[in-house]
This record gives structure tokens, C-alpha cells and sequence, in this order.
């Protein structure tokens, strides 16, 4: 199987807009790069892809080792879906697409490595409404759904495309930082301080 990681990421300085009641723009934009960064480690030979409209993220992904696909921003869908294209284009045959956001994502590569052909592979936010990870063959008529309640769309969408389903409970992976309350989950209250300026980063990677 010829596998690649796909990770959509917005501008640093636009994204995660509904923490806006908790942490400032400065803020937002580290604690942004901080995840981000992460989950490139965590696909380190995975083929990692970026896609992105960001002038300043595709020079970020090269230097983290990804590879930049450049697509306009049209909204989630449209950006992942042109990157899923790009790929197919590539000679790839499954694409693991996985969110930015994730502060712990040392498990990608268990996840990919349990990538099978003709099947879709989920890992549900901790509420089970979003998708954090989503894996699927390319040469398939799946098409992404993400948004609010996103992951029943995309077991519904696996199921009409003839494809099997695997939903992976992995409690790490399944959480990510969206809303105010994920920044009290206490497996991430070290890499908060370290943003707010209060503590050092837990493994000194949060960038300036």
C-alpha cells in the first residue's frame, strides 16, 4: 500500500478562531504552530503532505518535511478534497487525512499502519461528533464530510460507497483543541502555561 498523510493547515495567525474567549491572537497562533509541528513529527515516514494557501505554512511544512500542495482557500472540503486529488495523482492509493489541531499524536503511525485496502478508517473527536484522523483509498467514490457531525456523515458515506468501516477509540488522538474546555483536559494544561508565557513547554518545541 502506498500511504501518505495528509494535514490541512490554515494560516497560523487565522486559526483556531473559537479559542478567541480563552487565549489571545498571539496565543492561538503558538499554541497553532505548537500542534501542528507535533503531528509532522508524528508522521515522519509517512510520506507527510501539507495543503495548505499560506505562504508562511508551506515554508514551515518544507522544514518540517512535508511536502507542500497549494490549493485555494475554499473551506475544508474543498482543500482536502484537492489535496486527495493531488495525491491520487501521485501514484498514491490511501490517504490518511489528519487535523493540525491534535496536541497528541503519537499514534498516527499505529493508526496507519492499521490502514487495510477497501476499508475506511476513522478516530472520532472525543465527543464522537468530528473526525481527528480519517483514512480511505483513493480509487474509491468516498468523498470527505467534515464539519459538525462529521463523523456519522463519513461512516454513512463509507457504507454507500461499499467500503468497510473501522472506527479506532484512541482517547490521545481523539482529542484536539477546538474549544475552550479542551484547553482543560489535564494532558495538555503543561503545553497551555507554556503558550500563556505561565510555564516552560513540556518538550521545548512551542515556536515564538
Amino acid at each position: 500500500m502506498n500511504l501518505a498523510v495528509l494535514v490541512p493547515v490554515k494560516a497560523f495567525g487565522d486559526a483556531k478562531g473559537r479559542l478567541a474567549p480563552s487565549l489571545g491572537q498571539a496565543e492561538r497562533e503558538r499554541l497553532a504552530r505548537w500542534t501542528a509541528t507535533r503531528v509532522l513529527a508524528a508522521a515522519v515516514g509517512l510520506q507527510p503532505h501539507v495543503v495548505c494557501d499560506d505562504d508562511e505554512v508551506a515554508a514551515w511544512a518544507v522544514a518540517h518535511g512535508a511536502t507542500v500542495i497549494r490549493e485555494v482557500a475554499r473551506g475544508l472540503n474543498a482543500a482536502v478534497e484537492g489535496g486527495v486529488a493531488h495525491l491520487a495523482s501521485h501514484a498514491f492509493d490511501h490517504v490518511v487525512v489528519v487535523h493540525g489541531d491534535l496536541p497528541l499524536p503519537a499514534s498516527i503511525a499505529t493508526a496507519a499502519a492499521g490502514c487495510r485496502a477497501g476499508t475506511v478508517t476513522l478516530v472520532p473527536d472525543r465527543h464522537r461528533d468530528g473526525t481527528n484522523l480519517l483514512a480511505f483509498p483513493l480509487a474509491s467514490a468516498f468523498r470527505v464530510a467534515y464539519g459538525p457531525g462529521s463523523f456519522d456523515r463519513h461512516v454513512e458515506r463509507a457504507i454507500a460507497a461499499g467500503l468497510e468501516v473501522h472506527v479506532i477509540d484512541d482517547a490521545d488522538l481523539a482529542l484536539d483543541l477546538d474549544q475552550p474546555d479542551d484547553l482543560l483536559d489535564p494532558r495538555v494544561q503543561q503545553v497551555v502555561a507554556a503558550v500563556l508565557g505561565t510555564a516552560p513547554p513540556d518538550d521545548g518545541t512551542v515556536q515564538p
